[in-house]
C-alpha cells in the first residue's frame, strides 16, 4: 500500500540550517534504501504560492502568503507500508524527528493493489 503524507507545520521565515538539511538528507536516504520511502519533497514558502478555488462557475486565485492559516503544508512524502497502522507509525517517527507539526495520511488508490476496484470509463477519462 502507498500513503501520501502531507506534513503541516507553522511556516518559518528562515531556511533550514545546514545541520537540519544534513539530518533530513540522512533520513531520506535511509528511507529510500529501506524501501519505505517512495518520494518526498519540501515546499517553498507560501508567499511564493497561490490558491486556486472554484465556487460554482467562479474561479478565484489568491496569492500567498496564506496568513489566515495557522499551519501550511511544508512538504510531502509517498510512503510504502503494509497497513494503515504501519503508515501511522512512520508518521509518528517522522514527527519525533522534525518536532511540532502534523502529518495527514491518505491512502493512494492503486489499480492493481489489494484495494483495487473496477474503474468506470469516466474514471479512466479523468485520469488521462
Amino acid at each position: 500500500m502507498k500513503f501520501l503524507s502531507m506534513y503541516k507545520t507553522v511556516e518559518r521565515n528562515t531556511p533550514p540550517t545546514a545541520e537540519e538539511m544534513e539530518a533530513m538528507g540522512k533520513l531520506v536516504e535511509q528511507g529510500f534504501k529501506e524501501g519505505w520511502l517512495v518520494a518526498t519533497e519540501g515546499c517553498l514558502p507560501s508567499a511564493m504560492g497561490a490558491r486556486v478555488r472554484r465556487d460554482g462557475s467562479k474561479i478565484s486565485v489568491t496569492d500567498g502568503p496564506f496568513t489566515e492559516s495557522k499551519e501550511v503544508v511544508g512538504g510531502f512524502a509517498i510512503l510504502k507500508a503494509n497497513s494503515k497502522e504501519e503508515a501511522i507509525q512512520m508518521a509518528k517517527d517522522f514527527l519525533n524527528f522534525v518536532g511540532d507539526g502534523e502529518c495527514e495520511l491518505r491512502q493512494i488508490y492503486e489499480m492493481d493493489g489489494p484495494n483495487a476496484a473496477p474503474c468506470t470509463t469516466h474514471e479512466v477519462a479523468l485520469k488521462a
